[in-house]
């Protein structure tokens, strides 16, 4: 394995959760890693995990009391989405979805393979190496419209006025990760975050509340990233997820407890309803949930 970049691992000790975690609870944001010989990272990326098992994954889970996950597709594998098909079986089919990176010629019958398996969206990563090209989303877009399928964003907002255009006219909803990936030093009357929250209210977008500790300049807690939950919780409290970003790859020097990132949610939304509304049904209608894994939601 090249060690060039490599990463810190995932921290084995996990905070005690500080509220009552509803029952059917997701985690809308992790990646799995390996195992290396099965799933070999494609040579030119950007940062090299450690192994990161969906045993070790589950058992974090557990910990916390969460019952359900979304395995995102991460840049190191490109748009070989095994690894990932792999820990959404391995979690269980009908409490895992999966996102997934494709290629422009990706046929119907790859998609209609994909959505059995448990995918519900496609990732375009603007930040690291690997992941599908901005200059096929239109094209991507229309083909997985028909599986009422998502486009999912790793950006920095500031940057997203550049694009907001060729987003509204897509036939698809977006994800944006991590809070708009936008540190928090550009604050909340940044106007790549503002076109965040005003896609938010208009029914097209939605955010995950995860990742905070990439977005602050304040280190652990991480208490600077709160006004922009709040801004993104006002924006529409049905259209936010939360996420813990396990195994939280691409960091060197520190790593976040997932029982901490997961403490963080009492801070951003102190009532149980707003809670439910974030860790279970705000999940169960964007990723299906309620649906059977295989279910052809297209169909629906």
């Amino acid at each position: 394995m090249n060690t060039i970049n490599l990463c810190l691992p995932p921290l084995a000790q996990v905070d005690p959760v500080i509220f009552s975690v509803p029952s059917g609870a997701c985690d809308c944001h992790a990646h799995v890693f390996g195992p290396k010989k099965v799933f070999p990272f494609i040579s030119d990326r950007s940062y090299t995990p450690p192994e990161a098992p969906i045993a070790a994954y589950q058992e974090m889970h557990r910990k916390l009391g969460i019952a359900r996950a979304v395995i995102v597709q991460p840049s190191v594998y490109g748009n070989d989405n095994g690894a990932t098909l792999n820990a959404i079986k391995q979690y269980g089919d009908d409490n895992a979805r999966g996102i997934a990176v494709v290629a422009k010629d990706v046929s119907e019958a790859e998609l209609e393979t994909l959505h059995q398996r448990g995918i519900r969206g496609v990732r375009f990563n603007l930040l690291f190496k690997g992941g599908a090209q901005l200059k096929d989303l239109e094209h991507i877009a229309s083909k997985i419209a028909a599986f009422r399928w998502h486009i999912q964003l790793l950006m920095d907002v500031s940057e997203l006025p550049l694009i907001v255009g060729r987003l509204r006219r897509l036939p698809t909803e977006f994800v944006f990760d991590h809070m708009g990936h936008i540190p928090t030093t550009c604050r909340t009357d940044n106007v790549g975050f503002k076109t965040l929250l005003d896609l938010i209210k208009e029914g097209r977008a939605w955010a995950k509340l995860s990742g905070n500790y990439r977005i602050s300049s304040a280190g652990p807690s991480y208490k600077d990233a709160k006004v922009f939950a709040y801004a993104l919780i006002s924006a529409s409290k049905n259209r936010i997820v939360w996420g813990s970003d396990w195994p939280h790859p691409g960091l060197y020097n520190e790593m976040p407890n997932d029982g901490a990132l997961l403490n963080a949610l009492d801070d951003y939304a102190p009532s149980a309803a707003l809670k439910k509304a974030i860790l279970v049904d705000n999940p169960a209608q964007l990723y299906g949930f309620n649906l059977p894994a295989n279910g052809a939601a297209h169909d629906q």
